[in-house]
């Protein structure tokens, strides 16, 4: 069963599986957002957006939205 992405802890490793919103699907595989891209979540901010994760190699900030629409699968 695929969860958020706004829903995974600190320190978890996750692989992307899906997008359920269209709208972000280019926005997100252009900053490496890709499925079968393991992520890893490292930072929330107090009140949960944004969030920090590492992908490809680099770090990136999502807003809680856009977090919300990337199903991933635990490690």
């Amino acid at each position: 069963m695929y969860k958020k992405l706004s829903e995974i802890k600190i320190g978890q490793n996750v692989i992307i599986k899906e997008f359920g919103n269209d709208d972000l699907f280019l926005k997100l595989m252009e900053m490496g957002c890709i499925p079968g891209e393991k992520v890893t979540v490292e930072q929330i901010a107090p009140l949960k957006d944004p969030i920090s994760i590492t992908v490809a190699g680099y770090r990136l900030s999502l807003r809680l939205d856009e977090a919300e629409h990337i199903l991933v699968e635990e490690v």
